[in-house]
């Protein structure tokens, strides 16, 4: 290419190449939009779930700053804690919800 056309070559940010790069993109692991939204493959403790977060201090439609867990815990009617998580069990959190009841003095009953 001569000194002329150089000058008025166009250089356009493009994608690398996905073979020169050394690991994959988010589609190509099939992740989703959120990581926060994974499911991790190895089992977990419910404590362990319960400290997983899947947006971490972003606006919500109102403007206020919010933090959403991936897991919501809740306890069963036997005593013992279930982790739920936010988009998978989605219809169940908002069956528990529809269940809470709150008394007179604010205190929650379930």
């Amino acid at each position: 290419m001569t000194d002329k056309n150089q000058e008025n070559k166009i250089n356009q940010p493009v994608s690398e190449d996905s073979d020169s790069r050394e690991e994959a993109n988010v589609k190509e692991r099939n992740l989703t939009a959120n990581p926060g939204d994974r499911i991790a493959d190895e089992s977990q403790s419910v404590e362990d779930k319960s400290q997983q977060v899947a947006v971490d201090d972003v606006p919500d439609i109102t403007g206020d700053r919010i933090t959403v867990p991936t897991y919501f815990v809740v306890d069963e009617p036997n005593g013992e804690k279930k982790a739920l998580h936010h988009v998978k069990d989605a219809e169940e959190i908002s069956d528990v919800i529809r269940q809470a009841r709150v008394d007179e003095n604010g205190n929650r009953i379930w």
